[in-house]
């Protein structure tokens, strides 16, 4: 079946919803004359009468009524459909946790948007137990998320680059952590105290240093920034903590790294309309992924 033309139905909505021809053209950026050209265009196609004129009045018919709500709900459709598809285009929206997004992801974003125009992409960075994405429930394109690549089905991920797990300390902690870790207060940057309880048990210091006791956070930057301000000892991620530790706020009071086996993955849902623009932004990351690790660290790797 044959459809009156697409500007027709176009102008007879925006008359109907507006209650005047001339604040119809007004918002198609036509003249009255048009709208009510392309009216009697309708009128014609469907054989009734849609507007009841008086004189520079118009008053819309039963029928006319029925029509507008109608094209009400089907070009808000349309709408919300042209307006998805750009965004898809033009945006990627983004999830990474805190840690990562400010001690390397920012940057890396910043240099992206400088040589690409699109995609815009959309960060929201979050704290995250559990580094994990509901993209059936959570407005995102993709994330950035440490595990170890499996991040539930109808999902698919690319690696970044692997955690390694060291302790850090502000420089004026550096000779006493050294000499004796039993007696630095330990900063724990998460809860459940995983990450020390990894450092010691691939370096075979377990014994020697209370666990469950010190200062607890939520986050790796957190308990960089507690180390910083001479709080204690925390543990750190190598590349994360870089920087601090090149421009002296942080020390390293041990020279083994472990790998925990986790690591950074960009990961989308499968069925991903947006797959072009996730590939040109993936190729652009993994090229200002951290550099590998120093010659002067030792690597062990948790079994």
């Amino acid at each position: 079946m044959s459809l009156p033309p697409l500007y027709a139905l176009r102008a007879f909505e925006a008359a109907a919803r507006l209650g005047s021809f001339s604040r119809a053209a007004a918002s198609l950026h036509v003249t009255p004359g048009a709208v009510s050209r392309h009216i009697r265009t309708l009128e014609a196609w469907f054989g009734c009468e849609l507007f009841v004129r008086k004189g520079p009045r118009v008053d819309i018919t039963a029928a006319g009524k029925v029509l507008a709500g109608q094209l009400g709900e089907g070009f808000q459709l349309l709408e919300k459909a042209c307006h998805g598809f750009r965004r898809q285009q033009q945006e990627l929206r983004l999830k990474a946790p805190s840690t990562l997004t400010m001690r390397w992801l920012l940057q890396v974003l910043s240099e992206f948007q400088q040589r690409h125009k699109t995609p815009l992409v959309q960060i929201s960075s979050v704290w995250m137990d559990v580094d994990e994405v509901d993209f059936s429930r959570e407005a995102f394109d993709c994330a950035i998320l440490l595990g170890k690549g499996q991040f539930g089905p109808g999902t698919q991920s690319l690696p970044l680059f692997e955690e390694w797990l060291i302790p850090v300390c502000a420089p004026a902690l550096l000779s006493r952590a050294r000499q004796n870790l039993a007696e630095c207060e330990l900063i724990h940057p998460s809860p459940d105290r995983r990450d020390w309880q990894r450092w010691l048990a691939a370096t075979g210091r377990s014994e020697q240093v209370e666990l469950f006791t010190g200062k607890v956070f939520d986050t790796l930057e957190q308990g960089s920034l507690a180390a910083i301000s001479g709080h204690g000892v925390s543990v750190g991620d190598l590349f994360l903590s870089r920087e601090a530790i090149n421009s002296g706020l942080l020390a390293l009071p041990f020279n083994t790294a472990v790998a925990t086996g986790d690591g950074y993955y960009l990961v989308w849902p499968v069925n991903t309309r947006c797959r072009q623009q996730i590939d040109q932004f993936y190729e652009f990351i993994v090229s200002r992924r951290p550099e590998k690790l120093p010659g002067n660290i030792a690597q062990v790797r948790l079994n």
